[in-house]
């Protein structure tokens, strides 16, 4: 019986050999269960390789380790304890930078940064974004990195723009991936979870160095950016306060007095406008020194059209916190008064008219007299429209109470303007103002009016006498001298 058991064992051993190493000895009779027991292994193959794809898949998604997450993993696709770990490596994936001057190169690799950069600005919308100091160097290097660069010389290397004209804006070529850095940035200074005790130590005196030089840029749309962002950082962070205007305030005098060119000072200006109003009272020291050493020059340059309206909005607020500045404000223009400019002749007009408007009676007093020898000389101006403005000062009741109250000292400086123009002046309506202001002073003071015509007829009659008086005597000189030489050229008679 042993014998018959151990007999069979061979026959079962070949049988396995014959079927692993070929197909051709398998009999007939065992061809079907061969061919199922195939079916059966490979089918058993293809459910583990299945089986190990989909662990594989699960492991990139839900990795064990933070080096495992891929940045172009959705944030949905993970659970809350790695979305953070997530959001850091995204950020360090943003974080390169690639050249758009040809739109055909590292296209691919373009669009898939700029689709993360889409999800970041997602993720920072929702109230789950929490941001670690990793996450906070993260981000500062992102935006440092793709944010900060050298403008090239086309930029700088332009003339000097007029009164009013502005150049062709340069579009950036990045502006697709700038505009979301910038969105994500603003979002993150924007965020109420952020701890501004440690962010101070990335958005450090440095990194505003470098955002306050991108006012430079040709690209309006990045200085609005721009605009947005500086004055969320000088609201969350109390400790940069002064560096801030300290540096605004360099880039003011090198504007001023070294380049003369800037394209970001209206931008910086109108943040500087909420920045004065929120100033405390009284004034310290330093807010009245900006004001006379970095506001003031700024009337200086030919291009002050492209900022007037900023400046002379932050001006005003100075003057609304301390009205005792309208006067110092009032001598600072006065002193570089446009003589031959008459576009900007209008513009200091209109700036002038708003702060004699906040003035108090004192401080009118002890500065009308310049006042309106300037406005004198506007009032006989050639060019109609500097004319037109000046006579528009009396028609602001203001201004109006302040003169009445002193008109014995500015009718006599304003009348012989007047007279001159109603002679002399070429421009239909500028005659009628004239008319119509001389009836406003008749009207106000007659008897002032009439020794203010007689002093001007007499002083009239004097310029005559000594301009008859300077004839004379060119004409005599002039006599003095044919004789003179009439005398060298005639001959010499000798006589022996």
């Amino acid at each position: 019986m042993l014998k018959q058991i151990l007999a069979k064992l061979p026959k079962k051993s070949s049988k396995q050999n014959s079927e692993d190493s070929s197909y051709g000895n398998i009999s007939s009779n065992n061809l079907v269960d061969v061919i199922n027991g195939f079916q059966f292994i490979n089918s058993c193959n293809a459910i583990t390789s299945r089986l190990n794809a989909v662990k594989r898949m699960s492991s990139s998604i839900f990795p064990a380790g933070t080096e495992m997450l891929e940045p172009h993993i959705s944030f949905k696709d993970v659970p809350n304890s790695d979305k953070q770990n997530l959001f850091v490596r995204k950020l360090n994936f943003c974080s390169l930078v690639y050249d758009f001057s040809d739109p055909e190169k590292q296209s691919a690799e373009k669009g898939l940064k700029r689709q993360i950069l889409v999800e970041l600005i997602e993720f920072l919308a929702t109230d789950s974004a929490k941001f670690s100091e990793q996450a906070i160097a993260a981000m500062c290097t992102m935006c440092a990195n793709n944010l900060f660069r050298e403008f090239p010389p086309k930029y700088t290397t332009r003339c000097v723009r007029g009164e009013t004209e502005a150049d062709e804006p340069l579009f950036d070529v990045a502006w697709s991936h700038l505009q979301l850095v910038y969105d994500i940035l603003l979002r993150f200074l924007s965020y109420n979870s952020l701890d501004a005790k440690v962010a101070k130590k990335y958005v450090d005196n440095c990194f505003i160095l470098k955002l306050l030089d991108l006012f430079e840029s040709e690209d309006p749309r990045e200085r609005d950016c721009l605009k947005a962002i500086l004055h969320r950082v000088y609201g969350k962070f109390m400790v940069h306060r002064p560096f801030i205007r300290v540096a605004v305030g360099n880039i003011i005098y090198r504007f001023v007095y070294e380049t003369d060119h800037h394209n970001g000072i209206a931008e910086l200006l109108e943040i500087f406008g909420s920045v004065i109003s929120g100033f405390a009272l009284p004034l310290k020291k330093e807010h009245k020194m900006f004001l006379t050493r970095a506001l003031l020059p700024l009337h200086k340059p030919k291009s002050v059209g492209i900022y007037h309206h900023q400046l002379t909005y932050c001006i005003v607020q100075f003057v609304e916190k301390d009205p005792k500045l309208a006067g110092i404000v009032i001598e600072g223009m006065l002193k570089c008064w446009p003589v031959s400019n008459s576009q900007k002749q209008l513009m200091f007009l209109s700036e002038l008219e708003e702060l004699m408007e906040m003035i108090s009676l004192d401080e009118f007093e002890r500065i009308m007299v310049p006042i309106f020898r300037r406005i004198r000389c506007c009032l006989r101006s050639s060019h109609f429209q500097v004319s037109e403005r000046a006579h528009l000062f009396w028609n602001n009741d203001s201004i109006l109470g302040l003169i009445m109250k002193n008109r014995q000292v500015i009718m006599p400086l304003i009348f012989p303007a007047l007279e001159q123009n109603s002679q002399n002046h070429w421009n239909r309506a500028v005659l009628n103002l004239t008319q119509n202001l001389k009836k406003m002073f008749s009207e106000m003071d007659g008897e002032l009016l009439l020794e203010c015509q007689d002093k001007f007829e007499e002083e009239n009659s004097k310029l005559s006498l000594v301009t008859e008086r300077r004839k004379l005597t060119w004409e005599r000189l002039e006599n003095d001298a044919d004789l003179h030489h009439q005398a060298e050229s005639s001959p010499c008679v000798v006589v022996c």
